[in-house]
């Protein structure tokens, strides 16, 4: 079973239906706690440290056999998080597939992100998995104006296109990465001429791999292992 973490309900049907579609027979089970978000926002990332570790920790108890953290703001927190209290099962960040993408594309990197909490960690995160490989990255950060708004008020189709038009305008990058799990359908329909990435497929498609082998997958980028696992045994 894959447990979720999620800062908001509206990724339940999201992730539900990318299992269906490619990954059927998964067992998901989500946990969803806003409060999370909005601390983290206003406190800092760490200041929902031990809240995750014991989100993390219910999970587990419950007989997950990997946790993904769907949220960017607070995905560090949760890798970190299972670095700490070495849970015996992989805790993954849903970012960092993408992220490790972006990096194997090219130098410039554009980070579009609706919540300025978020632009900060995935920029770190890129710039760590930059170090990683030895590529030569810069990661530029943009905040997508009036987009996060329309998210709160329930305005998807106005959030997306806000999210569609950052993207559409964008110069000067090799690779246009979408920093928050919500802003996915936008690299659907965007008319950027540089590849779009987003996270939520390759994010489930590592935890999926992670929950049969209980350790990450050797192709995970933190597969050797990293931050997140504890290996069984």
């Amino acid at each position: 079973m894959l447990a979720l973490l999620h800062t908001s309900s509206v990724h339940v049907p999201v992730f539900d239906s990318l299992r269906d579609a490619a990954h059927p027979g998964l067992e998901l089970r989500h946990h969803v706690d806003a409060g999370l978000l909005e601390r983290a926002r206003s406190e800092g990332p760490d200041a929902v440290a031990d809240a995750v570790a014991a989100v993390l920790g219910r999970a587990v108890a419950e007989g997950a056999g990997a946790v993904l953290c769907t949220c960017s703001t607070i995905g560090g927190v949760a890798e970190e998080a299972g670095v700490r209290a070495g849970f015996g099962v992989p805790v993954l960040r849903v970012d960092r597939p993408m992220a490790a993408a972006a990096v194997a594309i090219g130098p410039r990197v554009l980070v579009l992100a609706a919540l300025e909490s978020t632009l900060a960690p995935t920029a770190a995160l890129i710039e760590e998995e930059a170090r990683r490989t030895g590529r030569p990255v810069t990661a530029r950060t943009r905040l997508v104006d009036d987009a996060w708004p329309r998210f709160e008020a329930g305005d998807t189709e106005g959030y997306l296109r806000r999210v569609t038009e950052a993207a559409d305008s964008v110069t000067g990058a090799d690779v246009i990465v979408l920093a928050q799990a919500s802003m996915a359908s936008a690299g659907k329909t965007t008319t950027a001429r540089v590849p779009v990435l987003a996270s939520p497929a390759p994010g489930l498609a590592a935890a999926a791999v992670a929950a049969r082998l209980g350790r990450l997958d050797p192709l995970h980028p933190l597969g050797h292992p990293g931050p997140g696992v504890r290996t069984a045994g």
